[in-house]
């Protein structure tokens, strides 16, 4: 089975699935994530990242629940290490960034925190809440930091009920592309 048929089954499998304690599903979100990007105008790499950016919850197969168990699941570590193998740093860097990016705009926006959904705001005390001074300058020193932090923003937004966005299909052929392009 190539990567897309992967990606295909794997939405197809887990994407019905409610997206952690928010109004739309896990494959509403994703694509919802990579519209918003390829309206910015993103490089193809990132908008396949921001609808990849969550594979890690359909790998993991845990319960959606999770959070409210106390449990951080680490999807962005588990997504962005399958990533990788496929894809190569420039997709998969910004998905395992993508949780920092939260803590660390926590950290130097005051209003990002106020504007998080509830599921957001407790899964960013599992994840250890906004950064200090030494993560910040730690995370802004990654190479991947600003496309991270794109990327997250995308993620906060990508949580409209019902909104009308290019299924799967739409991005098919940007998955193989990229992935002969930039895999390992």
């Amino acid at each position: 089975m190539d990567i897309v048929d992967t990606v295909a089954r794997l939405f197809a499998i887990g994407g019905a699935g409610a997206y952690f304690g928010e109004a739309v599903s896990q494959a509403e979100h994703a694509l919802q994530a990579a519209h918003l990007a390829e309206r910015s105008a993103a490089a193809d790499t990132l908008v396949i990242a921001a609808l990849l950016h969550d594979v890690g919850h359909l790998l993991h197969g845990l319960p959606e629940e999770i959070a409210e168990r106390g449990i951080d699941g680490r999807h962005e570590q588990g997504g962005a290490s399958w990533l990788a193998v496929h894809f190569g740093p420039t997709i998969s860097e910004p998905v395992r960034l993508h949780v920092a990016a939260k803590r660390y705009l926590c950290a130097i926006e005051p209003a990002y925190l106020a504007e998080l959904s509830p599921a957001s705001r407790q899964s960013l005390r599992l994840q250890g809440g906004p950064f200090d001074a030494e993560s910040l300058r730690a995370f802004e020193a990654e190479p991947y930091s600003r496309d991270a932090v794109r990327l997250r923003r995308w993620d906060d937004e990508a949580k409209v009920p019902g909104l009308a966005v290019p299924e799967l299909e739409h991005y098919r052929d940007r998955i193989g592309e990229l992935a002969r392009r930039n895999g390992p």
